[in-house]
């Protein structure tokens, strides 16, 4: 500090010398921060894609959503040098997303083959099926839940889902499930007669949710494109919600045989696609048991190789939904020198944005784009 009088009409220089510390020099390279130069999109529409990769150096979660979209292409981009194959990307989603909009951007994912596996809840199996047979509405935040228990209208937000929306998803669900009875104790009956326990039908979670996909044949529905492209949507909690209720309501019609599901062969499957995976992705929207499943599954392989998360939970509760991918990194569900990134914001908001920057950009169609594609 210097110990000089200050001149006449002069601040004193202590306090000079505590606004005006003086500056180390800034590591070569350092990124400088701009944002989107509009100037420079003059005479023509600025298309999403352009917008996005000009967010990357704006900062704050603008940055953030061009950091998520720079790994997106990268896992989109990567090959194995020796054997051509592609990044195994994993995507988690919950049920408030398939409610929403964001339904087509995920559908978009899955019709063209973007993704390898899906981890989602109940309600992400179920609400599909039901926007297949009753539309969902809008609505809003400061609707009173009373009055609409009286109408029978259930809020998820500010979306609307009547009642008899369910009823339509019970009416179609039942006969399916008495087929699926029908069919695995007739293939039990095949067990004992030759001995043979390969005959005997295991039902799991993927493969129940693959019979629904292919039941409802309908195109607006994810769990169709993803049963037609071989794309496993994994549930571990298949039991909770509307799929549970009915379920359980059919214990009773068809006492007393069951259908019976098996989840840890659903367990093996997943763990099985990251451990033999030559590079591991995870794209997840939300947090819970959709979030630490693919990262568990990633633990099996020492961690995926990127990793993209999008919510709106903090940490300082130690939820899961709220943690880093850092802390992910502690328990070798990511890679040590993984590219991630976590995105604090709201899915529906950012993610189609990401997906304008990545996965629909235009490029030269895949084998199983095309296929995707003509089905």
């Amino acid at each position: 500090m210097s110990t000089q009088p200050a001149p006449s009409g002069a601040p004193p220089a202590s306090v000079t010398d505590a606004v005006l510390v003086a500056s180390e020099p800034v590591p070569e390279g350092t990124q400088q921060v701009r944002g989107i130069d509009f100037e420079q999109f003059q005479g023509r529409d600025i298309t999403v894609a352009e917008m996005v990769d000009n967010m990357r150096y704006m900062g704050f979660q603008a940055s953030a959503v061009g950091e998520a979209t720079h790994i997106l292409n990268d896992m989109r981009a990567y090959r194995h040098p020796e054997t051509g194959e592609k990044t195994t990307i994993f995507l988690g989603y919950t049920s408030n997303l398939i409610s929403s909009g964001l339904r087509d951007t995920i559908r978009y994912l899955v019709r063209h083959g973007h993704v390898s596996a899906i981890v989602t809840t109940a309600g992400g199996v179920e609400e599909d099926l039901i926007k297949c047979l009753a539309p969902t509405y809008m609505g809003s935040f400061t609707t009173p839940g009373a009055g609409l228990r009286a109408k029978g209208l259930n809020r998820i937000g500010n979306l609307v889902v009547p009642n008899s929306n369910y009823c339509a998803f019970e009416d179609w669900l039942i006969p399916i499930l008495d087929r699926m009875l029908e069919e695995q104790e007739a293939a039990k009956k095949k067990a004992l007669e030759t001995g043979d326990e390969e005959d005997e039908l295991h039902w799991t979670p993927s493969r129940i949710i693959e019979r629904l996909g292919r039941e409802i044949n309908h195109e607006d529905s994810v769990l169709y494109w993803a049963a037609r492209n071989n794309i496993p949507i994994f549930c571990p909690a298949l039991t909770d919600g509307s799929l549970g209720d009915m379920l359980y309501f059919h214990t009773f019609k068809s006492s007393p045989q069951r259908l019976r599901v098996d989840i840890v062969d659903d367990v093996r499957r997943i763990n099985t696609m990251a451990v033999r995976a030559a590079q591991a992705g995870m794209i997840i929207l939300g947090g819970g048991v959709v979030k630490h499943h693919i990262a568990n599954a990633c633990l099996m392989r020492n961690g995926a190789e990127h990793a993209v998360y999008v919510n709106t939970a903090q940490e300082f509760d130690g939820s899961d939904a709220g943690a880093r991918p850092d802390e992910a990194v502690s328990w070798g569900k990511i890679k040590t020198n993984a590219k991630s990134v976590k995105v604090y914001a709201e899915a529906t908001v950012v993610f189609p944005l990401m997906v304008a920057g990545s996965f629909a950009r235009a490029e030269p169609s895949s084998p199983t784009n095309n296929k995707a594609a003509q089905n």
